[in-house]
């Protein structure tokens, strides 16, 4: 589909057709599709901008993988699909190990998905060779390696499902979340939930490790000040104050 550069909608048509190319390819999921949309929502009522609650919890999110001793970027189909440039980069920033982990999961679409990010840069994604199970979890999407998930202290999970978020803080692992519904039981369990589009959540945190990396004192402050329930809260705030003012594109 030719859509052209100068259309209001350009960059969202274009993320659209990718993950539709990326379904044709068994990468993603005809259900990932509507997740995608159900998300895109939200950021309408956000203004397609990052929201103040939003860098808050990003810089909250820079501070934990800091920090971390075994941090671990999660990946799944539609995160692969929507930007694996800038997870590959998340991880290599912090640094951190990579993992695919799957609610549809098949041998063929692990493969697809691993080759998929080392084809983009990604080094030792782990995944292909699960040895350990998420508790709490009785699906497929239990497995993970030991190496990498079950051994994570912080974990980053972008559009992830509310359980499996839920056991990972179960675990005690501090999850950070992507997913610009604050209202998703994803973003109630998370430890830093992140309402935000993956992308610029993605850089935003990025360019927090930078600023932050070597000032311990200042990323212990911005760890303590942080209250994931009043960040929710105030996320909400914005998205109500958007709705009063009349926001809205008026374009599809």
């Amino acid at each position: 589909m030719e859509i052209p550069k100068d259309h209001p909608r350009y960059k969202s048509l274009m993320t659209r057709e990718r993950l539709a190319h990326m379904v044709e390819e068994g990468l993603v999921t005809p259900t990932g599709l509507i997740s995608h949309g159900r998300g895109e929502a939200y950021d309408y009522l956000m203004g397609e901008k990052s929201i103040p609650p939003a860098l808050e919890a990003e810089k909250v999110a820079a501070a934990y993988l800091l920090r971390a001793k075994n941090p671990v970027v999660c990946v799944n189909g539609n995160a692969a699909a929507l930007d694996p440039e800038n997870l590959i980069a998340l991880a290599k920033a912090v640094p951190a190990k990579m993992e695919v982990n799957l609610f549809h999961r098949t041998p063929e679409r692990m493969e697809g998905l691993i080759s998929y990010l080392e084809s983009k840069g990604a080094e030792n994604v782990l995944g292909r060779e699960p040895d350990c199970r998420i508790q709490g979890l009785n699906h497929d999407r239990a497995l993970c390696t030991k190496e990498g998930i079950f051994d994570s202290d912080v974990i980053v999970v972008p559009i992830e499902d509310g359980d499996r978020a839920e056991a990972l803080v179960s675990m005690g692992k501090v999850v950070i979340s992507i997913d610009l519904n604050p209202l998703s039981r994803t973003s109630c369990k998370a430890t830093v939930p992140i309402s935000d589009e993956m992308t610029r959540a993605l850089e935003n945190i990025i360019r927090f490790i930078g600023e932050l990396r070597g000032h311990d004192e200042i990323i212990l402050k911005v760890i303590e000040q942080y209250d994931s329930s009043a960040n929710r809260r105030e996320t909400v705030e914005c998205i109500c104050e958007s709705l009063m003012s009349g926001f809205g594109s008026g374009d599809d």
